[in-house]
């Protein structure tokens, strides 16, 4: 049988460092494959005026699987700055390639899993009754409508008269809006179509029925966004009505579930979002399983069988040109074990989790993130496991 091919995009900054050790840790636990490097991030940018050059969307369009590092994004003044000098005339504006590749593809379906292992020393703690400390499991998935919403990028600085208008024709914009001069004006646009919100409902709701969760959350804003928000928790009370019964659906507002996960955190399974409360929401529950050290993602379009597996973390430029890379790997790790089980390799997967958890729980290799230490260059001299040291650990469970 050949060998799969995975397009590996390292991207920008400490996303080189954690990609490459992942991949010694798939070697190690014996899934085999062939890579290829696909070009993305800010290096080219600068250099082409494109950080997502076709090449790499050829790429991705071959081989389908994509294992991806990290990207540095920077505010539009900021990123016609850096560009060469030839380019400059050119008119061109920064996108995010990540953002890039989700709408190219349609990788709509974003599942972002944050899972407290046993003995992870920054795992959310609180105070019981007669004041005893609690650790409780966390164990919540959260899917993300990836590709609509506030971040669909339809959006205007001193909008064109034809939008201008058709803004006018709403009564509360003109009442409000309409004493302010439209080049004073900026419009970003919140946009959910019943396709791709039954797409991720129906995600959403067989991940739960699949592994046994007792709840589905939509956390979003209804009562306020009445017509985005509203649309996706009926279309969500109808689904559940009609082929879910024995799921309960639950309801939040996002402001209040960002209150409710650090009081009862335990009470949530599969939690279910537009984009921006969806990326809201993954962050904080990350925040209870040791931050975005620990925080995975898959984005897929279950159409095409396209999938694209990151770490939700940054490119951290602070520690990237550090001479020992600090930085701790498991989230990589954790989303090579998502692609893994996108391919059906689950048997590697769970060989890989088992070997992290047993690192985690061992207690004797620990990032810098782990020792609750600030990230410095000399931190590894004081005791916290480099990012090679940290993936050698899991390897030597493998």
């Amino acid at each position: 049988m050949a060998k799969r091919t995975i397009v590996t995009m390292p991207g920008d900054g400490i996303g080189r460092v954690v990609l490459e050790e992942t991949l010694k840790v798939l070697t190690a636990a014996g899934f085999e494959a062939d890579y290829v490097e696909g070009d993305i991030g800010w290096e080219f940018w600068c250099k082409e005026g494109n950080p997502l050059p076709q090449r790499t969307i050829d790429l991705l369009e071959k081989h389908k699987i994509a294992l991806f590092g990290a990207i540095t994004s920077k505010p539009k003044d900021d990123a016609f700055n850096e560009l060469a000098p030839e380019l400059k005339e050119k008119n061109l504006v920064y996108a995010s390639p990540i953002v890039g590749l989700r709408q190219h593809f349609g990788l709509d379906i974003c599942m972002r899993p944050c899972c407290s292992y046993t003995g992870n020393p920054l795992n959310f703690i609180r105070r019981g009754k007669g004041n005893e400390i609690e650790e409780p499991k966390v164990d919540v998935v959260i899917f993300r409508q990836n590709t609509e919403g506030l971040y669909g990028g339809v959006e205007w600085s001193n909008p064109p008269a034809q939008v201008y208008d058709a803004m006018m024709t709403h009564p509360k914009f003109k009442k409000n809006f309409g004493w302010c001069p439209k080049e004073d004006i900026s419009i970003s646009t919140r946009i959910f179509t019943k396709k791709y919100t039954e797409r991720i409902l129906r995600a959403a709701f067989e991940h739960a029925k699949k592994y046994g969760y007792k709840s589905v959350t939509v956390c979003e804003k209804p009562n306020v966004i009445r017509e985005t928000s509203g649309m996706m928790y009926k279309m969500a009370q109808q689904m559940q009505k009609a082929d879910y019964s024995n799921i309960q659906l639950w309801n939040t507002n996002i402001d209040a579930q960002m209150m409710w996960l650090t009081k009862n955190p335990e009470d949530y399974g599969v939690i279910v979002a537009g984009n921006m409360f969806g990326d809201i929401a993954s962050d904080g529950f990350a925040g209870l399983i040791g931050g975005l050290g620990f925080a995975a993602s898959a984005q897929f379009n279950p159409e095409t069988g396209i999938g694209v597996f990151e770490p939700t973390h940054g490119s951290a430029p602070k520690y990237a040109d550090f001479k020992v890379s600090i930085v701790n790997p498991i989230a990589m790790i954790e989303s090579a074990c998502m692609m893994l089980d996108f391919i059906n390799e689950q048997e590697i997967a769970k060989k890989i989790r088992k070997a992290v958890a047993e690192v985690i729980a061992e207690g004797k290799v620990r990032t810098y993130d782990m020792m609750k230490m600030t990230g410095k260059a000399d931190v590894v001299e004081k005791g916290a496991a480099s990012t090679s040291q940290m993936a050698q650990a899991v390897i030597a469970k493998l």
